[in-house]
């Protein structure tokens, strides 16, 4: 049951920032983006129609604070933007801000939200891990990493976080007490985590060659991806809803999709780069399976684009 794309150009590409994009997140489901951008700012776009609802106004008025952060939740009720100091909660739904919050200390490195925008997950580059309850504004620190902060991912119900940093160790933990479920260990600094929405699994990656698929259930290690090149850094994860692959985007333009019990690349591709005079990369920000066979990607040129994938 190998996904091949019937083609190497999208069915459909969609622009939805001219200058290309800072940041970029698909929803789970497909149906909506929200957008980094040069000129809008945050602009929310509804898929299906192809048509931007709503603009947000999150400070970015110098390089210091754009928004380079972006998550959606897996229901695709709320999303959570930050730059280097701030973040923001913001309802998909209505289109309203939900509430802002400010870092004091170090910077903000990744973030992660649930469902219903109830558990918010910041990473930091001092090494902690911060998970807020937006209701009773309880603030629980993690810290098990000795470094900075490079990837974080958390469950759709808030309960289950994992993180990756520099000190070449990603942790799973529980967001309730703060106690490590698992550790995986690296020969280099973890650069990407992630975690399956239905809990089946998680992801670490190095900044070597190291990727690896883990089983949440046992933290038992169930394949390694194989013929990952050292420049390939993972910019984007998600597991398919069936359980039998993994689809990651990279800082080169590349989308891999990967089966799952093997670790073996079954297809891959290349996202449209910016137009521009010289040749340009692009970063894959987000993929998500889309409901007809397809497969969305948004990347750092500006484009959502939607790629067949057969069976």
């Amino acid at each position: 049951m190998a996904c091949k794309p019937l083609t190497q150009e999208p069915l459909q590409r969609w622009q939805q920032s001219v200058e290309g994009a800072y940041a970029g997140q698909i929803s789970s489901d497909a149906k909506f983006s929200v957008v980094s951008s040069i000129h809008h700012g945050l602009s929310v776009w509804d898929l299906t129609k192809n048509e931007r609802i709503y603009n947000w106004a999150q400070e970015q008025n110098t390089s210091d604070n754009l928004v380079l952060s972006i998550d959606i939740s897996d229901n695709a009720s709320h999303a959570l933007t930050a730059n280097r100091k701030n973040f923001a909660l913001w309802n998909l739904k209505s289109g309203k801000s939900e509430g802002y919050w400010q870092v004091r200390e170090s910077h903000i490195r990744d973030i992660a939200i649930s469902n219903g925008g109830n558990y918010l997950l910041i990473g930091k580059s001092n090494g902690t891990v911060v998970h807020v309850a937006v209701d009773t504004g309880r603030r629980l620190e993690f810290l098990g990493h000795k470094e900075k902060i490079n990837s974080i991912d958390m469950l759709p119900n808030g309960r289950v976080a994992i993180s990756g940093g520099n000190d070449f160790t990603a942790y799973v933990w529980d967001t309730q007490s703060g106690q490590v479920v698992y550790q995986f260990n690296h020969s280099s600094r973890v650069s990407k985590v992630a975690l399956d929405a239905k809990g089946r699994y998680a992801f670490s990656a190095d900044s070597m060659k190291g990727a690896y698929i883990w089983d949440l259930k046992t933290g038992k290690r169930i394949s390694s991806l194989q013929g990952t090149k050292r420049h390939e850094v993972f910019s984007s994860v998600r597991f398919s809803p069936d359980g039998k692959t993994l689809i990651t985007g990279a800082a080169t333009r590349k989308v891999s999709v990967w089966d799952i019990a093997t670790g073996k690349r079954l297809t891959h591709w290349f996202v449209t780069p910016k137009e521009a005079k010289r040749p340009t990369g692009a970063v894959v920000y987000s993929v998500a399976f889309g409901d007809n066979n397809d497969l969305l990607t948004i990347s750092s040129s500006g484009y959502v684009e939607s790629w067949p994938i057969t069976k």
